[in-house]
């Protein structure tokens, strides 16, 4: 949602949904409260972080260049590589918007950081995983509005070793306490394969998990309850909050291209299975 809105779209999508705290993977089962939890088999120039990757271990930029806002030239090209311990996704429901953590090998990344003052809930989440703010080493921004963007300054000082990464479109519209890294087309954070998907916003990116088979759609695509529609389904971009409909809606049909099980939304409920399936039903009504 674009920052000229986020008072009325706050108040709006808060009334749709409570805070909660959620987690989702390629098998579900709900608890006694409906939860549902699963385990799953302006910006300054600086030099640009490295990104390499290996069969066994995350993907692990170095970063350079001052604590301040900045934007970095993309990381090369790499292939995606499916780790060695497939990881664990929790979704942090924040209310009308989500965040969600993906855990591996003892390491966490960070994809989104809702509204501001978000912080605490990321940090109960993580104390429930049995973690603390040391084990969060990534933190990727889909696009730069303030309810996806607004926690990141909190967490990233908070998470000391974290790098963070955002789409190089909406860099200058992201403000983070140290520079961030462009990511694009082909680039791969933690294992996860970096989906350009323009339209909601210029920079809008999109994650891909093959090791879950998981994607982090971000607002390139809404759950269908967060639209009016039944929970569980999944809708187009928001109308309201997406300028270029028809890149957005090419975005959609380049995701629906990919395998996917699990959807995650920024806001709405995830599809917990047959993602692609439900994905290309969309795109060929678009």
């Amino acid at each position: 949602m674009e920052g000229s809105l986020d008072r009325r779209s706050f108040l709006t999508w808060l009334g749709k949904g409570s805070l909660a705290v959620a987690v989702f993977g390629l098998a579900a089962c709900a608890d006694d409260e409906g939860a549902i939890t699963t385990t799953t088999t302006g910006a300054t120039t600086s030099s640009a972080p490295s990104v390499t990757t290996s069969p066994t271990s995350s993907t692990v930029p170095s970063t350079a260049g001052p604590a301040e806002t900045g934007t970095t030239a993309a990381p090369a090209t790499t292939e995606a590589t499916v780790p060695a311990d497939p990881g664990r996704w929790t979704r942090v429901d924040l209310g009308f918007v989500s965040a969600y953590i993906l855990v591996r090998d003892g390491e966490a990344a960070v994809v989104d950081t809702g509204v501001a003052g978000s912080g605490a809930r990321i940090e109960s989440v993580l104390t429930e995983l049995a973690l603390g703010w040391e084990a969060v080493r990534h933190v990727i921004i889909t696009h730069l509005h303030r309810d996806h963007q607004g926690s990141l300054g909190e967490v990233l000082a908070n998470a000391p070793e974290a790098l963070g990464y955002a789409g190089a479109a909406d860099l200058p519209g992201i403000e983070s306490p140290r520079p961030l890294t462009a990511v694009g087309d082909g680039d791969e954070v933690f294992g996860l394969r970096i989906i350009p998907t323009p339209g909601h916003t210029a920079g809008h990116i999109a994650v891909l998990d093959p090791a879950t088979s998981v994607i982090a759609a971000g607002d390139a695509i809404t759950g269908a309850d967060a639209m009016g529609g039944q929970a569980g389904e999944v809708a187009g971009p928001n109308p309201d909050f997406t300028p270029d409909m028809a890149t957005a809606i090419e975005s959609v049909r380049k995701m629906a291209a990919l395998e996917f099980d699990t959807i995650f939304f920024g806001h709405g409920t995830p599809v917990p299975a047959g993602g692609s399936e439900a994905l290309a039903a969309l795109a060929a009504t678009l």
